[in-house]
């Protein structure tokens, strides 16, 4: 099927007289028989449903749908976006271990990789996306475990040339895992230029109406883990009296070992009725995707021609400097978030913002309403002026998320913000 079918249709197949709709399974145990068949459950011996933590149908259900719209083997639901990430890094790297990432990408996760998985003994270096190639080679170092970025990066919208990552990743052994929420699978497919591991944080695009917070990892299956650098794949895991992944689920070993031993033991699960609220937004998901597109479209040029108007970053722009990316990896569009600045720095940006009436001062993108951000004094707050800097932002950038409106309304509502 193609992706639009895919959203209806994945993950679940009713059959007679069994409800149309994904059926929100509320229970968080389930009943067996005997306890031969809980302990092959136990031993990962055989597939089934015993505690919701690791394993509900409802959840299931939108983790098979999310693995197929992105071409992967497997995918683990968790309760945000940030779980995602943390467990997609925690799956291949302990303490004393070394990752590599692009220092454009959410400030919450930059504040994850740089305070948090530090306080672990992980060290991650950050790293100017476009920069050279061989100025990228002296960030890994022997005992480097992953690479990381984000396709669209939240919030200063530079495109990552993934193909180009993947390539400097494999090079050295390593996988590739990418960020795709401002992307989603309806615009970018990143195991198809070479990523290994996609997350997304669900909260966003996927669930599209702000309801439920959520995150998602989805694995290729196409990763060596074999390679030699990565013993926990290969080497018997005492837990699981000696079972070893790579051997036991060979193309989904990743994302099996993330459920069965981080899941189990950090326990960020998504619920059975987030599952359910997010597949609602799935479901329409390629709908929306093409409307946030041809609006930010609009937008972003009527913004660029506006006198009031410093700069406007959407890659879509015609004469963008990352046209090329955009046309390469996101064909069909590139979301509906714009990055701008105003004349008059962050003062002018706090009037604009506050005279708004129909687009909304929120702390959240990606939502089918249009909404505005400050990023520097919200979301980013916690950076210094150097790492705002790294991470793309100015201190008077504006983060415009483009809703599903009617066009028109939209331009009229930021029209008449800027002329006050």
């Amino acid at each position: 099927m193609k992706t639009e079918s895919l959203c209806l249709h994945a993950g679940y197949q009713p059959g007679n007289g069994e409800p149309r709709v994904v059926p929100i399974v509320q229970s968080t145990t389930f009943k067996y028989s005997t306890t031969a068949e809980v302990a092959k459950l136990f031993d990962l011996a055989e597939a089934g449903f015993f505690y919701s933590r690791l394993g509900n149908p409802t959840v299931d259900a939108v983790e098979q749908k999310i693995a197929a719209l992105e071409g992967g083997v497997g995918a683990l639901c968790t309760s945000s976006g940030q779980a995602a990430s943390m467990l997609s890094l925690l799956n291949v790297a302990q303490s004393g271990d070394h990752v590599v990432s692009a220092a454009s990408i959410y400030g919450g996760t930059f504040n994850l990789f740089a305070v948090t998985l530090k306080k672990l003994g992980i060290e991650v270096t950050f790293v100017d996306q476009s920069a050279s190639d061989a100025e990228l080679e002296k960030a890994f170092r022997p005992n480097t475990r992953a690479v990381f970025g984000e396709t669209l990066s939240n919030p200063s919208m530079d495109v990552l040339d993934i193909e180009r990552f993947a390539n400097l990743a494999h090079k050295h052994r390593l996988p590739l895992i990418i960020d795709n929420t401002f992307g989603t699978p309806i615009l970018c497919r990143p195991f198809e230029f070479g990523a290994d591991i996609v997350v997304h944080s669900t909260t966003k695009y996927m669930d599209g109406h702000a309801l439920q917070v959520g995150g998602v990892i989805v694995d290729s299956g196409n990763f060596d883990w074999k390679s030699g650098k990565f013993p926990e794949f290969t080497e018997p895991d005492p837990s699981y009296h000696g079972l070893v992944y790579a051997e036991a689920f060979g193309k989904a070993a990743y994302i099996v070992k993330a459920r069965v031993q981080l899941m189990r033991d950090m326990g960020c699960c998504q619920s059975a009725q987030g599952a359910f609220y997010i597949n609602q937004g799935l479901e329409t998901l390629p709908l929306r995707m093409e409307r946030h597109c041809r609006n930010a479209e609009a937008v972003a040029e009527f913004l660029a021609k506006h006198p009031a108007v410093e700069s406007v970053n959407y890659p879509r722009l015609p004469g963008h400097p990352q046209k090329a990316l955009a046309d390469k990896y996101l064909p069909k569009g590139c979301s509906g978030v714009i990055s701008l600045s105003l004349k008059g720095g962050r003062e002018a940006g706090a009037r604009f913002i506050d005279n708004l009436k129909m687009i909304s001062l929120q702390v959240h993108v990606a939502d089918i309403r249009t909404c505005v951000l400050h990023p520097a004094s919200s979301t980013h707050r916690q950076l210094t002026d150097e790492q705002l800097r790294e991470a793309g932002i100015t201190p008077g950038m504006v983060r415009l998320s483009v809703g599903v409106e009617h066009v028109d309304d939209i331009i009229a509502d930021l029209d008449q913000a800027l002329t006050r």
